[in-house]
């Protein structure tokens, strides 16, 4: 069972805002990348995808996407930073991953469906927890308006999420069991 465990909280210090500065600035670069490339991905699974409510779900966060991109880039703006990208490891392999599905399995089906939509919410995870860490460190920082906006792209991604779920337990997953 979890305990809450209840910290004194410590005063930082210009040096710790310093060095949480460059971490919060290593995720946006991440993040900005991870994004950019999103956008591609996203486009070419809903082409591949077989339903089209999956091949909408796909389009809309595309679209969403695109907008996750320019909120990165203000959130620089509001830190004082440039916006850049650095090459984002983890999403490089979620892609691969996608693409590994749509080789590994029959255009047209729904076993295609169930595993994009898997390959999806992996992504939609991994930007929840980026985007959580990011509004957090954000906050601890004082840059209360660069939260807001991460908090916003956050619940974007966890709708995505939800929607992808829905999905899948609605009829993807059943379907994709009679192939």
């Amino acid at each position: 069972m979890a305990t809450k465990t209840t910290r004194a909280k410590k005063k930082i210090t210009p040096q710790d805002g310093e060095k949480l500065k460059e971490l919060l600035v290593d995720g946006l670069k991440d993040i900005y990348w991870a994004e950019k490339n999103l956008v591609k991905a996203l486009t070419k699974l809903s082409k591949n995808a077989t339903s089209d409510e999956l091949k909408s779900a796909f389009e809309l966060h595309a679209s969403q996407t695109e907008g996750h991109v320019a909120t990165v880039e203000q959130v620089f703006e509001i830190i004082g930073e440039k916006a850049q990208a650095k090459k984002c490891e983890a999403m490089e392999g979620l892609i691969a991953e996608a693409e590994e599905i749509l080789e590994s399995t029959e255009k047209g089906t729904m076993v295609r469906d169930c595993g994009l939509i898997m390959a999806a919410q992996k992504v939609e995870h991994y930007e929840i927890g980026s985007y959580g860490t990011l509004r957090n460190i954000a906050r601890t920082l004082g840059y209360e308006q660069a939260a807001t906006l991460l908090q916003q792209t956050l619940d974007q991604e966890g709708e995505t999420d939800h929607l992808l779920t829905e999905l899948a337990e609605t009829y993807v997953n059943e379907q994709a069991a009679t192939e």
